[in-house]
């Protein structure tokens, strides 16, 4: 593996966990008792990785450092598996179990709109 590609994917991942951070902060504090921010950067993450798979698929010419650079490493950096299953976990715990359930409802169904609509995009761009 070249050093440059790994020096990009840490610089993505950088920038995703910082923007992940911020995002996260922000929105969290809009509604305090739902991970508002985790299922906006998986919404968010799951839209770009779709646009980015699909337009490759679809012939756009991106070069696979720069691909690496936004998939591995931003996108790797920015969404929140983790952090999603701790919240939902937690919500659980606390007997929160309409929110457990809506969270867990909204993050698997949106996200998997999100990458629908990443094609879509990138189906309407590439014609």
């Amino acid at each position: 593996m070249p050093m440059m590609q790994i020096i990009y994917i840490g610089f993505g991942g950088f920038i995703g966990a910082v923007s992940r951070f911020l995002v996260s902060r922000f929105l969290n504090n809009l509604i305090p008792s739902f991970p508002l921010g985790t299922l906006s950067v998986n919404l968010i993450g799951s839209f770009i990785l779709g646009f980015i798979v699909y337009s490759v698929s679809l012939g756009r010419n991106i070069s696979p450092d720069m691909r690496d650079f936004i998939t591995i490493g931003v996108l790797g950096g920015f969404t929140t598996m983790s952090t999603f299953a701790y919240e939902s976990f937690r919500l659980f715990e606390l007997d929160q179990i309409m929110l457990f359930t809506l969270n867990m409802i909204l993050n698997f169904v949106l996200c998997i709109a999100a990458i629908y609509a990443g094609k879509e995009l990138a189906v309407l761009i590439t014609k």
